[in-house]
């Protein structure tokens, strides 16, 4: 196995291979995002309908809904699309619809690409992973995402932000975020209550919430039993997986690559593995695989 990290492949790039690989474009991103959002609409269309066996396009559209995390994390790096202005309307409608504000989880998500898999300073590493069934079971139930990141938005909109990744000039745009985040969930509830209207709780909130374990066992994959190194070909896994998944998950199965070097697009991640595929160590054949391993390993530590 290679022994070269991360940076010393970043450092034999050519000039032309780094200016492929980080070439940005708008059309890529807004091809996915068509299909992407446009499986959303579609199916919240045949919901509102009430198509045949409509409650089943419930999960099917919740785990749509939820991937947007995928994108959003994209638009953060600015590498979803060349328009900076694109990707900040679509970071923050993608935010917006799982309750993640954008201004904030980019100072946290930045956080840990700079201390990735750090145990004294990934942000990340603040909630631990699970190491019981029970704690992994909670995990995926989504609870602790939906109830940790409604106290992040209710602190951050009464003023009370202390993280110690935002910087004190950033804090006034994550306070105002919040704010901006719950008027508008207020006027949506209000508007709901006031049309006595159930769409948006089955076009969105319960298709979220069934569909925050599939999200939570895909993002579970990227560090989870990974070694406490900096060298993120160890630190963080790259899952390899099937074409539909690849494409919700805007291609972050690659994650290692993404890691290496995060100013690679989405769309360029594929071609950067072929490059870094033979120096990767963490890696796994399959989200299934990869849970039925950490189960098992969980399970002795019940005994």
């Amino acid at each position: 196995m290679s022994e070269l990290d991360h940076r010393q492949i970043i450092a034999s790039l050519s000039v032309d291979d780094r200016r492929e690989l980080t070439d940005k474009q708008d059309a890529p991103g807004l091809w996915r995002l068509a299909l992407h959002g446009g499986s959303i609409v579609l199916l919240a269309a045949l919901i509102l309908l009430e198509v045949p066996l409509w409650p089943l396009l419930m999960l099917p559209l919740g785990i749509l809904i939820v991937f947007l995390f995928t994108l959003l994390h994209e638009t953060i790096h600015e590498t979803a699309f060349r328009t900076e202005r694109l990707n900040r309307l679509v970071a923050v409608t993608s935010g917006f619809l799982i309750l993640l504000p954008p201004a904030w989880f980019r100072y946290f998500h930045f956080a840990h690409h700079r201390y990735t898999h750090d145990p004294d300073n990934d942000p990340e590493l603040m909630s631990p992973k699970p190491e019981t069934i029970a704690q992994y079971l909670r995990y995926l139930s989504g609870w602790p995402y939906w109830s940790g990141m409604a106290k992040v938005v209710a602190v951050n909109a009464l003023g009370g932000n202390k993280d110690s990744f935002v910087p004190e000039k950033g804090r006034a745009k994550v306070i105002t975020e919040a704010r901006w985040f719950l008027v508008i969930y207020a006027l949506l509830v209000a508007g709901s209550a006031l049309l006595q209207s159930p769409a948006l709780l089955w076009i969105w909130i319960v298709p979220a919430l069934l569909g925050q374990p599939f999200l939570r066992a895909y993002l579970l994959a990227e560090h989870t039993r990974c070694p406490h190194v900096a060298n993120m070909l160890e630190n963080t896994r790259t899952t390899f997986t099937t074409g539909i998944v690849r494409f919700v998950a805007w291609n972050m199965p690659y994650h290692a690559e993404h890691h290496s070097y995060p100013a690679v697009p989405f769309h360029r991640l594929p071609r950067f593995h072929e490059i870094i595929a033979e120096h990767l160590r963490s890696t796994e054949r399959g989200y299934v695989r990869f849970h039925r391993k950490l189960v098992n390993d969980l399970g002795k530590h019940d005994e």
